[in-house]
């Protein structure tokens, strides 16, 4: 037999129906169809719609519960608001890379520091332009300065860090004398840069678009033209590596 939700009386300690009693609401407002996802990576998979195709500001929290198929009031059972969803699609351009960047300094040290910069920069640009929205776009929202992406401006901090130390390492940088950190500025922010450049030309491939990213940083850093096809050959010797690709 069900029982109903009761609260004590506190004279008699008889159990009496509360009234109004919360019930659990229905999770869906319009159901969707299965998509494998849990009810937060659909709300983060609706947020990077509605915020790239309207806008951040433009974007209310039901617009988002409501293409995620629930109720706004459900929604805070998985995340605080915007801000959260927009925190964490932001850390989720960044962590992959860092990952990957701490990998290639640690477990492939004979493997020419040019080709894993290269390597780095084509996987970074992929992360960036893959998938079916520009989210890369979002690190241009004045909303980003805020407190609440403290942690996505220290992921991505360590992982321009990460570039820095690759690129000292190269030969070119060793040669030239240049501030490696002025070039560490120009790579870093070519790879980054790139989001707007796939956003004026969404027909080229990825895969292409990536390669010729990586071939441009390292001519920023230094690499001549003539020695690019050896370091996409040493690179290659990456994917051997296991969880690389």
């Amino acid at each position: 037999m069900d029982i109903p939700a009761t609260a004590l009386d506190a004279g008699r300690g008889a159990p009496l129906p509360v009234q109004g009693a919360r019930r659990t609401g229905r999770p869906r407002a319009a159901p969707r169809p299965a998509s494998g996802l849990s009810p937060r990576e659909e709300l983060l998979a609706a947020a990077a719609e509605l915020f790239t195709r309207h806008g951040y500001a433009a974007t209310t929290t039901r617009a988002v519960a409501e293409r995620a198929g629930m109720r706004q009031a459900t929604m805070y059972h998985y995340v605080g608001g915007k801000q959260d969803l927009l925190a964490d699609l932001l850390e989720g351009t960044v962590t992959p890379s860092l990952v990957l960047a701490g990998r290639l300094l640690a477990e492939a040290p004979q493997v020419p520091a040019e080709a894993r910069l290269w390597y780095l920069c084509r996987s970074d640009v992929t992360l960036l332009c893959s998938g079916p929205h520009n989210l890369g776009a979002l690190y241009l929202l004045p909303e980003v300065r805020g407190e609440r992406f403290a942690g996505f401006h220290e992921a991505r901090h360590r992982l321009k860090d990460a570039y820095a130390r690759l690129l000292a390492s190269t030969g070119a940088c060793w040669v030239s004398g240049d501030p490696h950190s002025l070039r560490t500025d120009l790579v870093f922010g070519l790879i980054e840069g790139v989001i707007l450049v796939h956003r004026s030309a969404p027909e080229c491939r990825v895969e292409t678009f990536a390669s010729a990213a990586a071939d441009a940083a390292l001519r920023v850093a230094g690499v001549p033209d003539d020695a690019l096809a050896v370091v996409r050959e040493a690179a290659a010797e990456l994917a051997g590596l296991a969880g690389l690709e």
